[in-house]
């Protein structure tokens, strides 16, 4: 039974690490995810020797596949909580929210606003990036001032340039 539980406790450990690495590589960065691929690897293959060993149990099979899907949820959770990298968030309204704008602005973000045109009058577009941790906060704003608006997010895989790209050089000298 010991090595039933050693089974699951390795899967809860061994893909939430896969998860992570997946996600550093995605975000380009590739040092903290070769590591954490070396640890994975070591759990990987402990874990398997521990699966196929004896008497290839089935309950050993079971436990291996429920630890894997219950790591994939606990690796997803871990990710939403570090919340790495940053959202490109958009917002459409139908008028120009000045206090909206100041209340983003005082808080920290950096807003950008655009006139267009919708399909019955002019619409108002704001531009935010901002980190990823930081979306939750961004959209109960905008929510609480524009509960008609429409919001849109997206995770940008690069970007140069800019108020954001400026402040973040400023505070990585400081340290």
């Amino acid at each position: 039974m010991k090595e039933i539980l050693l089974i699951l406790v390795l899967q809860l450990v061994y893909v939430p690490l896969l998860t992570l690495r997946t996600i550093f590589l995605v975000k380009n960065i590739t040092s903290l995810a070769a590591i954490i691929g070396i640890a994975e690897m070591f759990i990987y293959v402990f874990g398997l020797s521990l699966v196929f060993s004896g008497d290839q149990s089935t309950l050993a099979m079971v436990v291996y596949a429920v630890g894997f899907g219950l790591g994939m949820f606990l690796g997803t959770r871990i990710e939403q909580k570090l919340a790495i990298g940053y959202v490109y968030v958009t917002i459409n309204t139908q008028s120009r929210n000045a206090e909206m704008i100041r209340i983003l602005r005082d808080r920290g973000f950096a807003v950008t606003i655009f006139v267009g045109e919708g399909r019955d009058s002019a619409r108002y577009k704001y531009e935010i990036l901002a980190k990823r941790n930081r979306e939750k906060e961004l959209f109960e704003i905008v929510e609480s001032l524009e509960p008609r608006a429409f919001m849109i997010s997206y995770e940008p895989k690069s970007f140069k340039g800019g108020f954001l790209v400026e402040r973040m050089k400023k505070k990585a000298q400081n340290r």
